[in-house]
């Protein structure tokens, strides 16, 4: 029953992993996760998402579009209860932050 459990968790966190790869920045031709905006993401007990991620740049005008993005998407992934978005800064977000894929799609590699 509990490795049960640890298994839907597993199956949960890595869904909600591959709902955040389909939200993009529109100015930028990489997803959210791979920019490395996403600081953490937290799954409770219940089921209920909290992440803590950041935007490239504290003005960005696309920012309400991309949270809610994240939240929809994270909203659908199955056996999610709810989702809570923290928005930080700090760290400030920089482009050591990327994954090698991401480097390599906007030519930093």
């Amino acid at each position: 029953m509990e490795e049960e459990l640890e298994n839907e968790y597993l199956r949960i966190e890595e869904d909600i992993v591959a709902a955040l790869r389909t939200v993009y920045d529109p100015e930028i031709p990489v997803n959210v996760y791979d920019l490395g905006l996403i600081y953490c993401v937290e799954l409770t007990d219940e089921k209920f998402v909290t992440i803590t991620m950041t935007l490239t740049a504290p003005n960005c005008p696309a920012a309400d579009f991309i949270l809610e993005d994240v939240r929809m998407k994270v909203e659908d992934v199955e056996g999610v209860t709810g989702v809570e978005i923290q928005l930080t800064f700090e760290p400030e977000w920089n482009k050591d932050m990327m994954s090698e894929e991401a480097m390599l799609e906007l030519g930093f590699l």
